[in-house]
């Protein structure tokens, strides 16, 4: 059984506790569900084969974020909302072979894509990896899960795609932008989990609470919007 952990934050979704992980994903104990939008392996060798300077690692970084909540969680599954591999070009033997190594070491643990507007373009994950895929909304319990945050009937939506930011402001002209979660009626939105993937900044609607990612926690927005 786990123990929500000091930097993470436990909410009420449609009926149901949801922990918000400092990591930026949403672990779902009661279903022992894991959670994770907006990785994109291989965004940054898609831009080196453009010709752009970027830093790489960004793989290996994801997949030991994985490995940790992997490790403390006892997750029986794990899906991704959407945008798995983010372009053909980022399609690399080193990003497939780190893939692949990295699901070497879960083998029992199922997989589902919910595929995005990437994945579409991408293609989907080598059988290899043993991943299923399937289109958008897939319905477990009370809530739709998907890429896109279009409203399902009937369901609470929890999608990715819009990779969310708040801005904090402080005195003078002091800010800092960092990745949220947004729980909102019928549609919650989680933040990119993977590196070097931008953000949008979030502007929260009046039925929404924000949640912001940094310093290694998870800390609520205080205040309705209009006094934030």
């Amino acid at each position: 059984m786990s123990t929500l952990h000091p930097s993470s934050r436990a909410v009420q979704v449609a009926g149901h506790e949801l922990w918000l992980l400092a990591e930026k994903a949403i672990w779902w104990p009661q279903q022992q569900v894991l959670m994770v939008a907006d990785i994109h392996f291989g965004k940054a060798a898609s831009y080196r084969a453009l010709g752009q300077p970027v830093p790489g690692g960004t793989t290996a970084g994801n997949l030991q974020r994985l490995d940790a909540l992997l490790a403390r969680l006892p997750c029986r599954r794990l899906i991704f909302l959407g945008d798995f591999l983010h372009s053909r070009e980022g399609r690399t033997e080193h990003t497939l072979a780190s893939l692949t190594e990295w699901r070497s070491r879960h083998p029992s643990l199922a997989i589902t894509l919910v595929r995005g507007n990437h994945d579409r373009h991408a293609g989907d994950p080598p059988g290899e990896l043993a991943i299923e895929v399937v289109a958008e909304p897939l319905l477990l319990g009370p809530f739709a899960l998907q890429h896109e945050p279009a409203r399902c009937p009937g369901h609470h939506v929890l999608a990715g795609h819009l990779h969310p930011a708040f801005v904090l402001r402080g005195r003078g002209r002091q800010q800092v932008r960092l990745p949220c979660f947004v729980i909102g009626d019928g549609l919650s939105l989680l933040p990119s989990f993977g590196h070097f993937t931008g953000a949008m900044t979030w502007q929260p609607d009046a039925d929404q609470r924000i949640f912001v990612v940094g310093d290694g926690g998870v800390w609520e927005v205080p205040g309705p919007p209009n006094e934030r």
